[in-house]
């Protein structure tokens, strides 16, 4: 049995799921003719009251979508240090918008209002980058699932309202942050400008991010997408698997932070490990002892067939998923204690 805690984009559709892909009504989605992508953008846009959306491959792509459409050249994002945006998406923010970026430290990555206050450049200083973005990230991938509240949300954007500045939401694992607060969707819309979610994460589609918006931003969002080519044709197929895991795996990511925290429990107290960060969703990061590395880890790992990821010079990333059994996490907590250095 091999287990796979690269990241919770390795799952694959579920029998049902295979199902609704194959019954997809599709039609050329470039002309607006695929009615199942429609049925997917609306129920994306109505679950978290946001006026649109556009379906979109990948979770970068929403992202640099939503950055380009709130911003003009010489302009700057407000951001966590270690964001998705700014460390993880091949420099787009630089080479698709041409803007810079202030980085903040926040708390386990979630920024403050007073953080963004101290932040925010006098725009009639021509030395400096307008700011014009404060993005926000929940979860935070960087420091281990970490989410914020509804008030905290709440509160920044009040504040970047307040500066005229817009709000973007990477909201990658913005269904994992919800199944810990017990917050509904349609309550954070209006908080935000532009809101990206992916489906191919927590929830199991096998492609597929979305990205929703207020309504002065539709055409330049679609515009976007095709200039940075992802438009494409008969995608119902797809839409249909994000239609499917809305509708069913919402719910049952908690068991994934269940299974998340055992781990997080049972590497605390080895040999081989100095650290581990607090595990509030589903993603466990550890660092390895003095003398160790994440390479030399990841070896014994692969000797009983569990795949990990390295996540920095002294660190490994775990994620559990939809296709994380029980059973897998049996064996890894089996595994764990038995290795030895």
């Amino acid at each position: 049995m091999t287990v796979d805690l690269r990241s919770d984009t390795v799952t694959k559709p579920t029998p049902a799921m295979l199902e609704a892909i194959m019954s997809a009504e599709v039609g050329d989605d470039v002309f607006g003719e695929d009615p199942t992508v429609k049925i997917l953008e609306q129920k994306c846009a109505k679950m978290l009251s946001m006026d649109g959306a556009v379906f979109c491959p990948s979770g970068t792509m929403t992202n640099q979508i939503g950055i380009k459409v709130l911003t003009q050249p010489f302009e700057e994002v407000i951001c966590y240090k270690g964001s998705h945006i700014y460390k993880y998406e091949g420099g787009g923010l630089a080479g698709n918008s041409n803007v810079s970026v202030r980085l903040l430290n926040g708390d386990r990555g979630r920024i403050s209002p007073e953080e963004v206050s101290a932040n925010i450049n006098n725009s009639a200083d021509a030395h400096q980058a307008i700011s014009a973005v404060v993005a926000l990230e929940n979860t935070v991938v960087r420091e281990a699932g970490s989410y914020y509240t509804l008030k905290q949300i709440a509160s920044i954007s009040e504040l970047a309202r307040s500066k005229n500045l817009k709000m973007h939401l990477d909201g990658a694992r913005f269904f994992n942050a919800l199944a810990e607060t017990k917050e509904k969707p349609e309550e954070f819309g209006k908080y935000f400008d532009t809101i990206s979610i992916c489906l191919s994460k927590g929830l199991g589609a096998p492609i597929g991010s979305v990205l929703l918006y207020k309504k002065e931003y539709e055409s330049k969002a679609r515009r976007m997408r095709k200039a940075f080519g992802g438009g494409m044709r008969q995608v119902g197929f797809l839409a249909a698997a994000g239609i499917y895991a809305l509708d069913h795996h919402i719910e049952r990511l908690k068991e994934d932070h269940a299974r998340a925290k055992k781990l997080g429990t049972a590497l605390q107290n080895l040999s081989w490990v100095k650290s581990v960060m607090p595990v509030d969703t589903n993603i466990v990061i550890f660092e390895v002892a003095q003398g160790l590395t994440p390479e030399k880890v990841l070896t014994k790992f692969g000797e009983h067939r569990i795949k990990a990821l390295p996540f920095s010079a002294t660190e490994i990333r775990l994620v559990t998923h939809l296709d994380f059994t029980d059973a897998m996490l049996d064996k890894c907590l089996d595994v764990f204690a038995k290795i030895a250095f």
